[in-house]
């Protein structure tokens, strides 16, 4: 399953407060496909078919595609000082 670090909960809790809206909702994750990638957007509520990963009250939703890509894997994130957040993923172990 995928893992987040304490700065990845940091930056995905910091990305739904700005967003009224999605005040119970999280960051989900979609694999777009090879040559595409992720695609991360902020969501209410998780779909039917995805996995929620939660730490420290930060909520990530991976869609079915998503969640067998990252199984091994661990989101950082870097939070700069004008406020964007740059992901990035790391293999496990």
């Amino acid at each position: 399953m995928l893992t987040l670090t304490q700065t990845a909960a940091e930056a995905v809790k910091t990305i739904i407060e700005r967003v009224p809206q999605a005040e119970d909702g999280g960051v989900r994750i979609r694999d777009t496909g090879a040559q595409t990638g992720f695609e991360l957007s902020v969501a209410q509520a998780p779909e039917p078919e995805d996995t929620v990963v939660v730490t420290d009250g930060a909520r990530v939703f991976l869609d079915t595609a998503a969640n067998q890509a990252l199984d091994d894997r661990i989101l950082d994130a870097e939070l700069a000082a004008d406020g964007s957040v740059k992901f990035a993923l790391a293999a496990t172990g």
